[in-house]
């Protein structure tokens, strides 16, 4: 029985000032013990924020394939380590998009978050032009292929999910539609890992909030969310914790 996953993706938000909210968010994580829950914050949140709220999960957005070396400006895992963070998002469309990451890359950085005893969030999708032309899937798949550590394990990997259309939009996919893609995810992973696939928990990423929480996270093989902006306060990420341990 794969445990609910709620992470929040802060992106480049926050301020000490900001950290007050993980009190509300520790408080909703404590009394949902069927619930997993994490916050990302930007890297210089990272310490304090482990400080502050130890029973939550605090995580990184982004992590570099190398262990040292001349990466001005670049952090490895094993210093994220340090600083406190257990999880790392790999591969955010946004990266994709703006640092122009490649699969290869991906895979790498997944691969030395893994080697440094981090949990990676590798996240793949598709653009509304792959939706529309009935590639979303293909798409999907392969980028699991490029991405995904050949020797990677359950307790080391999550894959989020994210129609990158329905990123900060307010739009999302339908519900069966949803339901096609996980799955398709699902048997990916199986044919990827062995068994071990099986028990890989897949967020779904795309504008998800305490509207439509509940009925997303009651979809087969939706073991979580990835949440950007409703992560920001405990009053709007609150409820999504809720529904994750309403849902079970």
């Amino acid at each position: 029985m794969r445990r609910k996953l709620i992470v929040g993706n802060w992106k480049m938000n926050g301020s000490h000032a900001a950290l007050a909210e993980l009190d509300g968010i520790a408080a909703a994580a404590s009394a949902a013990p069927a619930v997993d829950v994490a916050i990302c914050p930007p890297a210089t949140l990272i310490s304090a924020a482990a400080t502050r709220a130890p029973f939550l999960t605090i995580g990184a957005q982004d992590c570099d394939a190398a262990t040292q070396g001349a990466h001005t400006g670049c952090l490895s895992a094993g210093m994220l380590v340090e600083a406190g963070a257990q999880i790392v998002i790999v591969g955010h469309s946004e990266r994709r998009r703006d640092q122009h990451e490649t699969d290869p890359e991906v895979r790498a950085k997944a691969a030395a978050a893994m080697a440094a005893g981090m949990t990676a969030i590798v996240c793949v999708g598709e653009t509304e032009v792959q939706r529309d032309a009935g590639s979303a899937i293909k798409v999907v798949r392969a980028k699991l292929d490029g991405s995904v550590p050949p020797d990677a394990t359950a307790d080391r990997l999550v894959i989020g999910y994210e129609p990158l259309w329905a990123i900060g939009t307010g739009r999302i996919p339908s519900l069966g539609e949803v339901a096609e893609i996980h799955a398709a995810i699902r048997a990916k992973l199986i044919g990827l890992l062995g068994p071990a696939g099986t028990d890989v928990r897949i967020l779904y990423g795309g504008s998800m909030n305490a509207g439509n929480a509940a009925g997303l996270l009651a979809v087969a093989d939706v073991d979580g969310g990835l949440i950007g902006g409703a992560s920001l306060t405990a009053a709007q990420f609150v409820p999504i914790i809720e529904a994750a341990e309403a849902v079970g």
